[in-house]
């Protein structure tokens, strides 16, 4: 049996109203990660045999050929959860249309959960929003980095303890978030390398030398705009955008995370970064969902380890 054409055709434009009404039961939120995980019909995900019976007192599936029995949840993000699905696509949507996201604090009290369930239900969302493949930057690419920590006293402790996030944006395009270890030429260089084509057509970014020693490529023309001297556009050189993007991202942890570890921080660039990059994606909330059917399980203790 397959779902509704509805639920996978008419995720355009959808708001939280129409969200709730389409998926406010068990039964609609199942049969939509059914249609979503398996289009061309149920497979078993232990031995890929299509040739399933369906157990619905228990909205499970028996594999008919090796006897494995299943839920739509086993073996994706889902699995193990014992949140009702309506929650999941709730929280789900509102980090997908919250702009500055929402805080675990925030969908514990939206839910009706303990903070620990909202806190990993959040961090197995983000571990969906993570582009597969990411494809290299092309065209004008603008490079920037941004510090993220504490305050400190005194110009020398100015970095002292502090996350080093580079970011990419493609004009028009994606953008790359990544915590590195420094802003190093070389570890520039190596950002550069891995998510910026040869081809890009321009790199701009700001007159710091652990840029232009890192930067360059016979196809690609490095521009700077040199900000220490008050310097923030010459024409069309300038690092408008990707300083946009850190915005973003300061007004995320100032308005919904207030705190954020390092050692979790890349999954929030991932939440980031997914947003943007879908900002012009009018079925995001639909790709969320079929990224976390097809994404590996997370446990509490992995990511509390």
């Amino acid at each position: 049996m397959s779902a509704d054409p509805s639920f996978t055709e008419s995720y355009d434009g959808l708001s939280i109203v129409e969200m709730i009404e389409r998926f406010g039961s068990e039964d609609r939120c199942h049969e939509a990660l059914e249609e979503l995980r398996w289009p061309n019909g149920v497979e078993c995900p232990r031995c890929h045999c299509k040739s399933i019976s369906r157990i619905k007192e228990r909205r499970q599936f028996d594999c008919n050929e090796c006897r494995y029995q299943f839920s739509v949840r086993v073996g994706s993000v889902l699995q193990d959860s014992k949140l009702p699905l309506w929650k999941w696509f709730l929280a789900i949507y509102m980090m997908c249309e919250s702009k500055k996201s929402i805080s675990a604090n925030q969908l514990k009290r939206m839910l009706g959960v303990s903070y620990k369930t909202a806190w990993f239900l959040c961090h197995r969302i983000r571990a969906a929003m993570i582009e597969d493949s990411p494809s290299w930057l092309k065209g004008t690419v603008e490079m920037d980095e941004t510090y993220l920590g504490g305050r400190t006293e005194g110009h020398e402790n100015m970095f002292k303890d502090k996350a080093v996030v580079l970011a990419a944006v493609e004009r028009g395009g994606k953008a790359r978030l990544r915590m590195v270890p420094n802003r190093t030429s070389r570890t520039i260089k190596k950002f550069a390398k891995e998510f910026i084509s040869d081809d890009a057509k321009a790199i701009y970014t700001d007159a710091s030398p652990s840029y232009t020693n890192a930067i360059g490529s016979p196809k690609t023309d490095h521009r700077t705009v040199t900000h220490r001297k008050q310097e923030w556009v010459h024409g069309k050189i300038h690092t408008n955008t990707v300083e946009g993007v850190f915005s973003l991202l300061d007004r995320s942890i100032m308005g919904a995370y207030h705190k954020v570890s390092k050692k979790h921080l890349p999954a929030y660039l991932h939440e980031v970064e997914w947003r943007y990059n879908n900002r012009k994606n009018d079925f995001l909330f639909r790709d969320t969902l079929m990224k976390l059917v097809r994404s590996e399980p997370l446990e509490y203790k992995e990511l509390t380890a």
